[in-house]
């Protein structure tokens, strides 16, 4: 499948000279004012705070109103950011993997309530001082309320990349000296490890790798093509973005072309700013593409998983303004500013920084994404993201359709 997939890609860029386009540019809710402030308040950020390449893009139903390519997918040598730049997306990754478990409800396979161990018995070796493991369902591992450790490996002292565990006999090993950390169900606690085990109940259920079962199911359905999980396939790997951190005015480059191993299912998506925009163009619904979106998942059970579960206690990661909280549901996020709802998630991992926000009822969102991890007060990647999302609250979600 996937051979026949890049070979249609490779013949559309002999016949066209690109692999892809997006839409073209409509101020459906922006005027000409509007895109110069914003595009001032964009850059003059990215610059700031360091970012090396970063891409932005704003959708108002099926049209695109804005679209910013900053800076360079690659340093050495210099390569400038583009609509085919191709960025790691990190925890977004959870968002599909969530698409995917509802579709298996769907169809009869799982039911969200369903413990986790009844497809995945060997959790029976963890700790759990608050009652049996078969009490942690499935909700529970995507509304970040199973008490499971944050971490896929317990041990955080060396980097990310490559200590990271890759194989599933890696997990089971460690399940003898994991402990749940608090009562499942009783509050927000954020779980890279859960989500894994969700990827490992889709191969189980359907009978394929995960990365496979994504691009029957869900990648290959939404016209994703050029979307892909770790390694770059070859003719590719030239759109892939590297990654870089920078600290203390040092900047320095992050492992490129990476692979996540096991944990693949919470994070491990790599795709350029067209696929992402039909990802969301799904997320937001269309009437004339209604029947071939249900094929998908079916629009009450997307809605399903927008509704909040649990609040998260605002700290470095939530930060909130007055009036402003955020909830906790099934693989997304739902933030509220005053009467504004707003389903969104967050992604992060390896240099990479990404963010996405979507009004269900304007059917108003936004993408963003920098290949730049800025840790420092001064420039911090993580503070301009959140200052960009209240921009756009204030300047695009909040504003008066025309």
């Amino acid at each position: 499948m996937r051979t026949v997939r890049f070979f249609l890609s490779n013949l559309f860029l002999l016949i066209s000279g690109s692999l892809w386009t997006m839409p073209h540019l409509r101020a459906q809710s922006f005027s000409a004012q509007d895109i110069a402030q914003l595009t001032s308040f964009y850059e003059s950020g990215l610059r700031h705070n360091g970012i090396v390449g970063s891409s932005l893009v704003l959708l108002h139903g099926d049209h695109l109103v804005f679209q910013d390519f900053y800076g360079r997918q690659d340093l050495s040598p210099a390569q400038p950011v583009d609509e085919n730049t191709t960025y790691h997306w990190a925890s977004i990754t959870k968002t599909f993997t969530g698409v995917a478990i509802m579709q298996l409800r769907d169809r009869g396979l799982l039911s969200l309530d369903d413990p986790l161990i009844k497809y995945i018995p060997e959790l029976a070796a963890v700790h759990d001082p608050y009652g049996p493991i078969s009490a942690i369902t499935i909700r529970e591992a995507m509304s970040h309320s199973s008490g499971f450790r944050d971490a896929t490996w317990p041990w955080r002292t060396e980097p990310w990349q490559p200590f990271e565990p890759t194989k599933w006999s890696q997990i089971v090993a460690m399940l003898p000296y994991t402990s749940i950390h608090f009562a499942p169900g009783s509050r927000f606690g954020y779980s890279n490890l859960a989500v894994v085990f969700l990827g490992e109940i889709i191969e189980r259920l359907s009978g394929d790798p995960y990365e496979a079962y994504m691009e029957k199911n869900v990648l290959g359905p939404l016209g994703m093509y050029h979307s892909y999980f770790d390694r770059s396939p070859y003719t590719l790997l030239r759109y892939r973005s590297h990654s870089y951190d920078l600290q203390n005015g040092k900047l320095t480059e992050d492992p490129f072309d990476f692979d996540t191993g096991i944990t693949r299912s919470n994070g491990g998506l790599n795709a350029p700013l067209p696929d992402m925009v039909k990802y969301l163009e799904f997320l937001l619904g269309d009437p004339a593409h209604r029947a071939e979106y249900d094929a998908i998942l079916k629009r009450s059970s997307l809605e399903e998983m927008w509704k909040p579960i649990l609040p998260v206690t605002p700290d470095a990661d939530f930060p909130s303004r007055a009036g402003a909280h955020d909830f906790v549901a099934g693989s997304f996020f739902v933030h509220t500013d005053g009467k504004l709802r707003l389903v969104g998630k967050s992604g992060s991992q390896n240099g990479f920084q990404s963010n996405f926000y979507l009004d269900p009822t304007s059917r108003r969102a936004y993408i963003v994404v920098y290949n730049t991890d800025a840790q420092d007060a001064r420039q911090n990647t993580h503070d301009f993201d959140m200052q960009l999302r209240d921009y756009l609250i204030d300047h695009y979600f909040n504003k008066e359709s025309r």
